[in-house]
């Protein structure tokens, strides 16, 4: 049996950009479901697309590591920039989020009065400046020369940042803004959780920078959903759609992998799996004893896919930030991502339409079928009716299909419960995983792996780990 340079299991984010990085190698990428991008694919249902989870498109700008990455393989993306990256509504007062920093502050002030708001955000903008024009960042493990080069990058994220890294996201709130009103800390927190899956409380201020700043950078529309997306960047890799690896397991000279289909000898094995159920993947104890050690993150989203007939014409993007907590939910806010009218593929039969909110994941999986089919329609019912409520010329005439999701749905179909990992901070940082493990020729990659969440926070962990496969 040939033995391949890298094998590739799941065609996420990471996946999918390691293994165009390496397709100059004898590299196969492995994928459970037909549809290729994990939480960034796009599907059909009924006849209509919808992209799965991720909807925006961030960092493609020049010297940073998402359009570097991009330029290295050689793919130019199908994309149109979002004017407006955001626009969220809360108590009828609207605040657009673009790169238009000065609006934006110009909109703070109108409807959250500090003093202090100009010196707050633009602290945020320049740490979050200041993070993007690190040239070698690093997080590895399990070894002396890793280690060392870690401590390098804390360095210099030392030297750039001073005492401001040990800072936490609320004790800046509350030294800077002092005590803001409960809309403001709603408005920072939806926001956080869509970036960073966790709110204030429980981050540092350099993590709360890049979650609150996503939308300074140019957003951008994929055309054609997401999964367009990933399929460009696959083009030259050998992907197995349809074939979902069972075990794997070390050998003298590698790793032998075990599919439904099929069996294979590898090198380097990338898993494109969570953290949390990579373990799943192995017999060895150790392994498994190693991928068990970190706390499992109990986000997960509950989804609702639309297909709605309108003339009216929509932004790409909403938030929506309520009073009290959705029924079944963590979050008090949706976000709701809209495809463009002009779209000819999501939007053939009308609006194809993405509703979102944060969950605990083990709350669907501990449920009774009953229970389970009660919970989904009353949660669901919650949203429209706040949906119908901002959405005015919208009415359920108008919808053409409708269904939900939740971490069960996104377990079967992509074989993972949750939604992110821990958010990085000086004081956990060596508890987080790393690309790399403690077994040669064993990686991670994605959106539970330092660095974090979307394209440009797994985009940081995918050049990490492509330097360390390439030598």
């Amino acid at each position: 049996m040939d033995i391949l340079d890298l094998a590739i299991v799941g065609s996420g984010i990471g996946g999918s950009l390691i293994a165009s990085l390496n397709k100059d190698k004898d590299t196969i990428l492995f994928e459970k479901d037909k549809n290729l991008g994990g939480a960034a694919s796009t599907f059909k249902k009924n006849g209509n697309y919808y992209n799965t989870g991720a909807t925006t498109f961030v960092g493609y700008e020049d010297n940073h590591v998402v359009k570097n990455i991009f330029d290295s393989i050689g793919v130019v993306p199908n994309i149109s920039k979002s004017n407006i990256a955001i626009r969220v509504i809360q108590n009828g007062s609207v605040i657009d989020r673009s790169d238009d920093f000065f609006s934006f502050l110009e909109n703070i002030d109108r409807i959250y009065p500090n003093k202090n708001n100009r010196i707050f955000w633009e602290k945020l903008n320049q740490i979050d400046k200041q993070f993007w024009t690190l040239k070698d960042i690093y997080y590895g493990k399990y070894s002396l020369k890793r280690y060392y080069k870690t401590s390098l990058f804390l360095k210099e994220l030392f030297s750039v940042f001073g005492f401001d890294l040990l800072k936490s996201a609320e004790g800046f709130i509350k030294e800077i803004l002092g005590d803001i009103s409960q809309d403001y800390k709603h408005f920072i927190n939806a926001q956080l959780l869509i970036t960073i899956q966790t709110t204030s409380k429980d981050i540092s201020l350099l993590s709360m920078a890049l979650g609150l700043c996503y939308p300074f950078h140019s957003v951008y529309y994929v055309n054609g959903g997401m999964g367009e997306l990933i399929l460009d960047i696959l083009k030259d890799v050998e992907v197995k759609k349809n074939e979902e690896v069972l075990k794997i397991k070390r050998i003298s000279n590698g790793w032998h992998i075990k599919t439904n289909k099929n069996e294979y000898d590898a090198k380097n094995v990338v898993l494109n799996s969570t953290i949390y159920q990579s373990g799943e993947l192995f017999e060895d104890e150790k392994i498994k004893k190693y991928y068990n050690s970190f706390p499992f993150s109990d986000q997960s989203a509950f989804v609702i896919y639309l297909t709605i007939r309108s003339e009216d014409q929509f932004l790409e993007h909403y938030q929506f930030i309520n009073n009290t907590i959705l029924i079944n939910t963590i979050s008090n806010s949706f976000f709701v991502s809209c495809s463009k009218k002009t779209d000819e593929k999501l939007s053939k039969n009308g609006y194809s339409l993405t509703v979102s909110t944060h969950t605990k994941a083990l709350f669907w999986k501990n449920l009774s079928s009953s229970e389970y089919q009660l919970k989904k329609e009353e949660t669901k019912n919650q949203i429209m009716e706040h949906f119908f409520n901002y959405f005015v010329g919208v009415s359920k005439n108008d919808i053409v299909d409708i269904f939900t999701a939740t971490s069960l749905t996104f377990n079967r179909y992509i074989n993972r419960y949750n939604c992110g990992g821990k958010a990085i901070g000086i004081k956990n940082i060596f508890d987080l995983p790393s690309g790399n493990t403690p077994f040669c020729g064993l990686y991670n990659v994605g959106d539970t792996v330092f660095a974090g969440q979307g394209w440009p926070g797994i985009s940081i962990g995918v050049d990490v780990l492509n330097k360390e496969l390439r030598g």
